[in-house]
C-alpha cells in the first residue's frame, strides 16, 4: 500500500468500519484500503475491535477513527460532491438520506453518523458564478428554496422561467 503524506481524519464513536463500507459502496472512486485494530483494551474499544479504517474516498485519502462519543461531527466540516446530472444527484442524495440520514437545505444532507454532505450539481456551481448577476441571483434564490437540488429548476431560473 502506498504511504500517505496526509489524510482527512473523521472521528466516529464505534462505526468507522460501517461508515467506510457505506462510503466505498456509494461513491465512485472509493474503497477501503486498510483496517487497523486495537492491539489491547482501550477506553475507545476492546482488543481486536476496529481502531482506524484507512480508505480512499472519491480518490482522496481518509482515515476514519473509532474514538468514542467525545467528539461529534458538526457544521464546521462537510464533504462536497460534484455531480454531473440529476440521476447522479438523486442517487447520492437518496443513498445518504435513505441510510438513516437527514435532509438539510440547499443541497446539504447529513449521513447517519452526523457528517454533512453537499451533493452539488456542477450546473449549480456554474449558475452561481454566472456572469449575468441577475441570472446568478435567480439561481441562488431557487437553490435557497430546495433541499435536494433540482437541476431543471436551476436551469429555468437562469433563463428566468418558472417551472410548473
Amino acid at each position: 500500500m502506498k504511504k500517505r503524506k496526509a489524510a482527512v481524519f473523521l472521528w466516529f464513536d464505534t462505526e468507522a468500519e460501517a461508515a467506510a463500507e457505506f462510503y466505498a459502496a456509494t461513491f465512485p472512486g472509493s474503497h477501503v484500503d486498510q483496517v487497523i485494530r486495537f492491539p489491547g483494551d482501550t477506553p475507545s474499544g476492546p482488543a481486536g475491535s476496529v481502531q482506524v479504517v484507512e480508505m480512499t474516498l472519491m480518490g482522496l485519502p481518509y482515515a476514519l477513527l473509532n474514538a468514542g462519543p467525545h467528539v461529534r461531527p458538526n457544521d464546521a466540516y462537510s464533504l462536497q460532491v460534484h455531480t454531473d446530472d440529476q440521476a447522479e444527484t438523486d442517487r447520492l442524495w437518496n443513498a445518504i438520506v435513505g441510510n438513516g440520514g437527514e435532509e438539510i437545505m440547499c443541497g446539504w444532507c447529513k449521513d447517519r453518523w452526523g457528517f454533512r454532505w453537499q451533493i452539488t450539481p456542477r450546473v449549480l456551481m456554474e449558475a452561481l458564478s454566472h456572469p449575468d448577476a441577475a441570472a446568478s441571483a435567480r439561481a441562488q434564490n431557487a437553490m435557497m428554496e430546495m433541499r435536494k437540488i433540482d437541476i431543471a429548476v436551476i436551469e429555468a431560473a437562469l433563463r428566468d422561467e418558472q417551472l410548473t
